[in-house]
């Protein structure tokens, strides 16, 4: 790579923690000459939340109405300037359409920034679903926005951290859908997604994936729920073995995680959201790292929420923040993603 890796950082929802968790990032990595950071945001929302969370501005902020081409010749770390309308009725921890309409401006305009190769990764705050919907966007969340806006069908969520990594075959849905929504098809295409990111992860200590079952003690046998592992996740799984693919399962949710089996599997295919964000947020909160697989893009998220409770309070810690941009910064430049299948 000819010059260091320029990373869009999105600002999130501008009502919850992403101002300020951005303003951090900058205030930290100010001499850090690995990556350019470009803060795709807004000054009326930055100035306020430095203000009150005594924070620095950022030392460089440049107009928004900018083409693609100039922010592919930034080369310092800086706030693109991202103006909206009713920016400045924005207040913290506060749902409306209006923060919904921003957090989804900057996402846009970074992925777009992406697709077209002026910026080399993404990295994103938090958006509030709640705020999303009152701005009439449906999308339940960054995974399934980033799939519908760069045209990819094969694609899942991966949370990631030294604790413990897991990808998901079902992720922002309600409980009640879960079951219909696995499939053979589906669970093979994550587990393929797993496998091809767990090659290109070098920090990872394993390429052992284990699979969960959806049903206590993994159904026992067609005991609980409607053959669910036998119809969709069991021949998932020998389809992957006989890919040369190292993959065991389903185990039970339940024992899946326990220290054993956590310091010798790479990462854990779960079949929905809390079977994995539970044992992650209890063993890595704040310092896990969420990134996309099978875009054409690199992207990694924080793996909180928008925190409206302390929002422009100066005390949202940083961490997953700063690990996301070093994660993306380490894609980059091994150039180990897009992970498409």
């Amino acid at each position: 790579m000819d010059t260091k890796p320029r990373i869009a950082v999105t600002m999130g929802d501008p009502s919850g923690i992403g101002p300020e968790l951005c303003l951090h990032l900058l205030k930290k990595r100010r001499s850090d000459p690995s990556c350019t950071m470009v803060i795709f945001g807004n000054s009326t929302i930055m100035k306020k939340v430095a203000q009150t969370c005594n924070l620095p501005l950022p030392d460089h902020i440049i107009d928004g109405n900018c083409s693609n081409q100039k922010v592919a010749q930034i080369q310092t770390h800086c706030l693109l300037d991202l103006a909206f309308e009713g920016s400045e009725s924005i207040c913290p921890g506060k749902h409306s359409a209006q923060a919904g309409t921003a957090g989804m401006h900057f996402l846009n305009s970074a992925i777009q920034a992406a697709l077209t190769g002026h910026v080399d990764a993404i990295t994103t705050a938090p958006l509030n679903k709640k705020s999303l919907n009152l701005a009439g966007i449906k999308h339940p969340g960054h995974t399934e926005i980033l799939a519908e806006e760069t045209g990819s069908k094969n694609f899942c969520m991966m949370q990631y951290s030294e604790e413990l990594t897991a990808t998901f075959v079902t992720c922002h849905v309600g409980i009640n859908d879960v079951a219909n929504l696995i499939s053979s098809e589906r669970v093979f295409e994550v587990i393929k997604l797993t496998a091809k990111a767990l090659e290109q992860l070098p920090s990872r200590p394993s390429r052992k994936i284990i699979v969960l079952g959806l049903n206590p003690h993994s159904g026992e046998d067609g005991l609980f729920g409607n053959l669910e592992e036998e119809k969709a996740i069991i021949p998932a799984i020998e389809a992957a073995k006989k890919m040369g693919i190292d993959v065991e399962g389903p185990i039970p949710p339940d024992t899946a995680f326990l220290p054993r089996r956590r310091m010798e599997t790479g990462c854990f295919v779960c079949m929905y959201h809390d079977q994995g964000h539970i044992p992650l947020k209890a063993l890595a909160f704040d310092q896990a790292v969420n990134t996309t697989l099978g875009l054409p893009i690199v992207r990694t998220s924080v793996d909180h929420g928008t925190a409206f409770d302390i929002a422009w309070q100066g005390i949202a810690a940083p961490s997953s923040l700063l690990n996301a941009v070093d994660l993306a910064r380490e894609f980059v430049v091994n150039k180990t993603l897009p992970l498409k299948v």
